[in-house]
């Protein structure tokens, strides 16, 4: 099609309020649950509106080493990266970095440029604008975790010879004004599973815990008062010996005190026996002995109502009988819905060496044992359970014999524009369809349109998602953008869709004047393919959107 009737069309469109229901649904979208900054009320943390929330996110570490940058960018796009997180059912991830990573020689490294064209010269912290920007786009929040000093290793203590209490500090407080007004980033978790010499309540300005999280914490709140602020346990209370950062039973005792109120949240990490052989696995009655002994180091203070604990860390590969029935036991304690306890899995990752990750080592496909595991767990901001529930629209295909072009839209204005032959050239349809959906939602991306002028083909390219729209747009300078959300599409994991969707694949006619055709019939695609047009998309089955049926 031309340029300018289809252009025309579009705003046609919106002046008729063709378009404006997806404005309108977009908007209410954003009142859906998790809008706005985040704040505790007992045990749970609700939004701006007081609607509860949980969260139910993943680790995704990388920042905090001397790579500079999240790992995995070196086989995959970060944007990529971020889309199968959400598609996952995550809404949160933390992001651990190192104070390391703001000094002007930690030049962030392992990146493949050509997959992440726009992380190219920047600085540590400008990559991580970058994580979080995207993950804004498509709804998923960050909780920023100070897992290291530098990138060495971890420290006992919050501070080290070389990393002192008021860098420490002062790198907490320059994040908190970087990112005020951004309600992506959700809070500072003050600092990674304190163990040691480091104490709850002790007093010692030097070692006590407590208190260097509450002068962090307050200094945090005075740059920026909507941060929540997470405050991890200890290794040794009383003289119980629990996991690194995982012990909180000083904390019913001995407080953290806040000066900005229903901002607080408690953390602890917990792991298996295939971590560190703990006494409790080898107990007679594990793994019935757990829960109890969770509730005395840190689930009383979620069930008395004190504040909401998150499990900041927990993971395993699974791979024994006792780690099987600790991370059974585990999912049980955490319980389901808004008034189940904040978690975030270790890890995201397949590089972790004790536990690996919910990617398999091809840093492409999910270890599905682990996933189904945590799937009763997890909470759909918005209040989408499994597939969008944003009403569906047709997309509806034509084909122009004289240019031997297809073309589609979801557009009833256009439609009719083209049933009526109001164009140069005679468009018809094809008879095929697919649905899709009207407006955003949680687990969705936006398709956007673009014309390519006469010298290059005269015809249309559909780009789904974000990333392959803003990538055309640096490629293609001459394209012409029409449309950034023309509609909505879920987009595959490793080539595969969701249950109850439909895979709709692409096919290029490898001509000067380019044309793309987008199908859900799989033999109509391979016919195309055998008349030498070549098959785009993701997986074995190369499939590029996943369509509502």
């Amino acid at each position: 099609m031309p340029p300018t009737p289809a252009l025309n069309l579009i705003r046609a469109a919106f002046a008729s309020g063709a378009l404006a229901t997806f404005v309108a649904l977009t908007t209410a979208a954003a009142a859906a649950a998790g809008a706005g900054y985040w704040h505790t009320n007992g045990h749970r943390i609700e939004d701006s509106a007081h609607q509860p929330i949980r969260i139910a996110g993943i680790n995704w570490f990388g920042l905090e080493t001397s790579n500079y940058a999240p790992h995995g960018l070196w086989v995959r796009g970060y944007r990529s990266m971020l889309d199968q997180i959400k598609a996952q059912g995550y809404n949160t991830i933390r992001l651990p970095y190192s104070n390391q990573l703001f000094d002007a020689g930690s030049t962030p490294n392992g990146i493949d440029f050509a997959q992440n064209p726009d992380l190219a010269g920047l600085t540590g912290v400008q990559v991580m604008d970058r994580i979080v920007a995207y993950a804004g786009e498509i709804g998923l929040r960050i909780l920023l975790d100070r897992h290291r000093p530098d990138a060495a290793g971890q420290s006992e203590l919050w501070y080290t010879a070389t990393v002192d209490e008021a860098r420490w500090i002062h790198d907490w407080t320059m994040l908190a004004a970087r990112y005020a007004g951004n309600t992506t980033v959700i809070g500072a978790d003050l600092h990674n599973e304190p163990h040691g010499a480091a104490c709850w309540g002790c007093g010692e300005v030097t070692r006590d815990w407590r208190l260097a999280a509450e002068r962090a914490g307050n200094a945090i709140l005075a740059v920026n008062p909507d941060w929540l602020i997470v405050v991890e346990g200890v290794e040794n209370h009383a003289g119980q010996n629990y996991w690194w950062g995982g012990n909180l039973a000083g904390a019913g005792a001995a407080p953290v005190r806040l000066n900005v109120a229903n901002r607080l949240v408690y953390s602890i990490h917990d792991y298996p026996a295939s971590v560190h052989a703990q006494s409790w696995f080898s107990s007679p009655n594990y793994p019935a002995n757990l829960p109890a002994l969770w509730d005395a180091t840190w689930g009383y203070l979620h069930r008395t109502g004190v504040a909401p604990v998150l499990v900041g860390e927990f993971g395993t590969k699974l791979a024994t009988t006792s780690d099987q029935q600790w991370l059974a036991a585990l999912a049980s304690y955490l319980g389901t819905g808004v008034d189940g306890i904040h978690w975030t899995y270790w890890s995201w990752n397949p590089n972790s060496g004790d536990t690996g990750g919910i990617l398999n080592d091809d840093w492409q496909t999910i270890d599905q044992a682990k996933q189904a595991m945590l799937v009763p767990l997890q909470f759909r901001l918005g209040g989408v359970t499994s597939t969008p529930a944003a009403a569906t629209i047709s997309v509806v295909e034509y084909y122009n014999a004289t240019l031997d072009h297809y073309f589609v839209t979801p557009l009833a204005a256009e439609q009719a524009n083209l049933d009526a032959g109001l164009t140069p050239t005679r468009w018809t349809r094809t008879g095929n369809a697919f649905n899709a959906f009207e407006s955003g939602g949680a687990s969705t991306s936006p398709v956007c349109r673009f014309y390519i002028p006469p010298a290059l083909g005269d015809s249309h390219f559909f780009g789904r998602g974000t990333a392959e729209c803003e990538a055309t747009t640096l490629k293609n300078p001459s394209f012409v953008l029409e449309a950034t959300a023309l509609f909505h599409m879920v987009l595959p994991t490793a080539g595969l869709c969701p249950g109850g969707m439909s895979p709709v694949y692409r096919v290029f006619s490898n001509r000067a004047d380019a044309n793309h055709r987008y199908l859900t019939d799989r033999a109509t695609r391979d016919q195309m393919v055998g008349r030498g047009w070549l098959a785009e998309g993701d997986g074995p089955d190369l499939v590029v959107m996943c369509a509502p049926r």
